[in-house]
């Protein structure tokens, strides 16, 4: 059984980790979403990242390799 100061410490790291790798960004993304546009349709994760990953191909300079 973990310690509370243990179990947030992990959860920090992991709120860390995915927000640096860029894994919470559909969560972002539909925050942002529902927030900014309420009537619009939510995709799903998969579409989500579908659409991301063909952005990144049309627009390759917006990466870094």
């Amino acid at each position: 059984m973990t310690t509370p100061s243990l179990a947030s410490a992990l959860r920090t790291a992991r709120w860390y980790w995915r927000g640096v790798t860029g894994a919470d960004a559909y969560e972002r993304y539909v925050a942002h979403l529902t927030r900014e546009h309420p009537d619009a349709p939510v995709p799903s994760e998969r579409e989500f990242w579908r659409q991301k990953y063909a952005d990144q191909e049309r627009h390759p300079t917006s990466r870094c390799c």
